[in-house]
């Protein structure tokens, strides 16, 4: 029992330095973001999205490197790319005092660009099971990812940075920057990262912890403890863009994020480690359980370019319902994932 309150208390403290450093991650992004005149989709998508999705590229590194737990990593990466899809859009639009709306290119740009993102991880995760198979003693089919496989996604984000520059040179705006001195401002920005770090630390720690005492796999707290930690800065930048009626930033941020989520926070464990063992029969299913999360959030985001307080529970209901199938799973109470790590 005291081991117990002992990693509650550090997750909870973890994640109130998540939090603290997320505020600073948000100010200075946004001051530099302002600093070079960006426009509103491209400093939620980049700027404020990289800086936000900070603590899952740790999360990856963190747990490959010191603790020997990529599959942890992926973990976090896919629950709280969920988290960002189905409970970020969902908070801010029931936050906001008027629908969250959205436009053409956030529904038809970001969104699609982002399904493409988790195809291409997807065939990636293939890649490595098809060419490179890994015996894994049991029905699981596993396969080693390899530094050029994580090369493919990484490749994609590149395309998806030249698509974001396009729009920057057909950006004007004269916002009042005197009072921004940039130097500070990357300063500032440096050291949220470094406060950021420790707290990933601390909630990779728990998760790890929380496996041994409840008997559990940790690939069960990285979806869940982990991924809604690390998610702290995604959801305070979206909500307080909805709050100041800036629905396309705050849902360009979430989009962003899950964007530079998979295809550079997985890919780069991969690239520093040399290479890691992907279990396919459990990314497999939890890409697709994705992918119907982003499917949902498109559908309901273009209908009349707005999400609705109905709308918005409805993702909420999902994301339950999630929870709730992956620790059935994890508990052996349902088999539907049969490859997914026993108790």
């Amino acid at each position: 029992m005291t081991d117990i309150l002992l990693w509650t208390f550090v997750a909870i403290v973890a994640t109130g330095i998540i939090w603290q450093g997320s505020g600073l991650l948000e100010r200075s992004s946004e001051r530099l973001a302002a600093y070079y005149e960006l426009p509103d989709i491209v400093q939620g998508a980049v700027v404020v999205a990289v800086g936000s999705s900070f603590p899952e590229l740790s999360t990856t590194v963190i747990s490959t490197l010191v603790h020997g737990e990529f599959e942890l990593g992926v973990a976090a990466i896919v629950g709280s790319a969920l988290f960002n899809i189905l409970v970020i859009p969902a908070l801010s639009g029931l936050g906001s005092k008027e629908p969250l709306r959205a436009n053409r290119d956030l529904v038809y740009k970001e969104a699609q660009f982002y399904m493409i993102a988790v195809a291409v991880l997807t065939l990636t995760f293939a890649f490595a099971a098809i060419y490179h198979p890994v015996e894994s003693g049991g029905n699981a089919i596993q396969g080693e990812m390899t530094r050029w496989l994580a090369l493919m996604p990484v490749a994609l984000y590149g395309l998806y940075l030249f698509v974001q520059y396009q729009d920057t040179m057909d950006h004007q705006a004269e916002p009042d920057t005197r009072e921004i001195k940039p130097g500070k401002e990357w300063g500032i920005l440096a050291l949220s990262l470094l406060i950021i770090v420790v707290g990933v630390e601390g909630l990779v720690r728990a998760a790890i912890n929380f496996g041994e005492i409840f008997n559990t796999p940790s690939f069960l707290w990285g979806i869940t403890v982990v991924a809604a930690g690390t998610s702290i800065p995604d959801a305070f930048v979206s909500i307080r863009a909805a709050r100041h009626g800036r629905g396309v930033t705050s849902i360009a941020n979430v989009l962003g994020s899950n964007t530079f989520d998979l295809l550079i926070c997985i890919p780069a464990g991969v690239l520093i480690a040399g290479t890691a063992v992907i279990n396919f029969s459990i990314a497999a299913p939890m890409m697709a359980v994705l992918t119907a999360a982003t499917v949902a959030l498109f559908l309901m985001m273009r209908t009349q370019m707005i999400l609705s307080r109905r709308e918005c529970v409805a993702l909420l209901a999902i994301y339950v319902l999630f929870i709730v199938w992956i620790s059935l799973e994890t508990f052996d109470l349902i088999d539907w994932v049969p490859s997914l790590p026993p108790t």
